[in-house]
């Protein structure tokens, strides 16, 4: 193994794994998770939306932190996504939708996209066995994705100014 693979192997092997539903975050969670957020979504992708949507405190929410600095109140946020269950009063809403999956910019380049989509998979197919799992993925992350199982299953449309598309794993 290389330096720079032997570094990232071992970065990604301190990481903290958390996942737990909104209810059971706490509220420094909250705030980390909602400053990275913006911090990737809004300020690096230049997108001003509404992030803050109503829909976090229905999710489950896979956070993952590297080592604690010195003096940090909280370890950094390396990574994150959340889990969407299907919509109960809408019958054609019957798949578990994975969204706002980010890597922190100090982060990048280990590999923790793949360990983030992996784990959270299993946790879904642990939690909610046979149900179908949909993401709306930037366009140009569809080889990503689909290395994963996830087909498109809809047209390239543009959302906030920037190519989507939604894809889908049974």
């Amino acid at each position: 193994m290389t330096e720079p693979q032997q570094s990232a192997a071992t970065r990604l092997a301190q990481l903290d794994w958390r996942w737990k539903s909104f209810d059971d975050l706490t509220s420094l969670e909250v705030y980390t998770m909602l400053g990275a957020r913006s911090a990737v979504f809004v300020v690096e992708q230049n997108c001003v939306y509404g992030d803050i949507d109503g829909l976090d405190t229905d999710a489950w929410h896979l956070l993952a932190y590297g080592p604690d600095g010195p003096g940090e109140k909280q370890p950094p946020l390396a990574g994150y996504l959340r889990v969407l269950l299907p919509d109960t009063d809408d019958a054609d809403d019957t798949d578990i939708r994975i969204g706002r999956v980010l890597t922190t910019a100090e982060f990048r380049g280990i590999g923790l996209g793949n360990a983030m989509l992996e784990r959270s998979l299993t946790h879904i197919r642990a939690q909610w066995p046979g149900t179908p799992i949909r993401l709306h993925a930037q366009a140009h992350l569809q080889g990503f994705y689909g290395a994963f199982g996830f087909a498109p299953v809809s047209e390239v449309h543009e959302e906030d100014g920037i190519p989507h598309i939604w894809m889908r794993s049974a």
